[in-house]
């Protein structure tokens, strides 16, 4: 997200210059993120197969996870790149933003230490479906509840369609405050 923030802001010199449809800057991003991602997978792999680590048919449900993940990421970059275009500040308070968001997953933790009366309210949290969604797989080695599935479904798709109606209604004015 934030290598992408910056796509457009980054390109306002090509921007001007040469017509391309201003959606390829973050996209590209994203999909460069992804790819990194894709690589650094396979040393992990290779370290999982060398400690006898099982490898079960539920790791390929991933594949959904971080497809459903990717679209999130996109729909945030495609809404961030454009706040970006018009207030340069964007950047810096996202990262105050993404450091609590982060703080606020449960990456380093269970869900199990937080109060029965914050559950309702960590659970709004997008990124903890994936998470947790990710931890089933991986340390289970079972598909998700059904819920699973559509939380993140419905997350990744909802942002990304959020995130291209903003970019597509304002796009036409990144020259101007270029």
């Amino acid at each position: 997200v934030n290598a992408g923030m910056v796509s457009i802001t980054g390109n306002a010199s090509l921007i001007k210059k040469v017509f391309i449809p201003k959606a390829i800057y973050p996209l590209s991003k994203v999909l460069s993120s992804l790819q990194n991602l894709g690589l650094s997978l396979i040393p992990l792999f290779i370290v999982a197969l060398c400690t006898g680590t099982p490898v079960r048919p539920a790791l390929f449900l991933l594949v959904f996870d971080v497809m459903c993940m990717l679209c999130f990421v996109l729909g945030m970059v495609l809404l961030l790149s454009t706040l970006m275009t018009f207030f340069q500040d964007t950047q810096f308070l996202w990262s105050v933003v993404s450091l609590l968001w982060m703080y606020l997953t449960p990456i380093f933790y269970t869900e199990s230490i937080i109060p029965a009366q914050f559950l309702t309210l960590y659970h709004m949290n997008p990124m903890y479906h994936y998470i947790s969604f990710a931890r089933i797989c991986i340390i289970n080695g079972i598909s998700p509840e059904p819920m699973a599935y559509l939380w993140c479904l419905i997350s990744g798709i909802g942002v990304l369609l959020i995130g291209a109606a903003v970019f597509g209604r304002q796009q036409n004015k990144f020259t101007l405050y270029l």
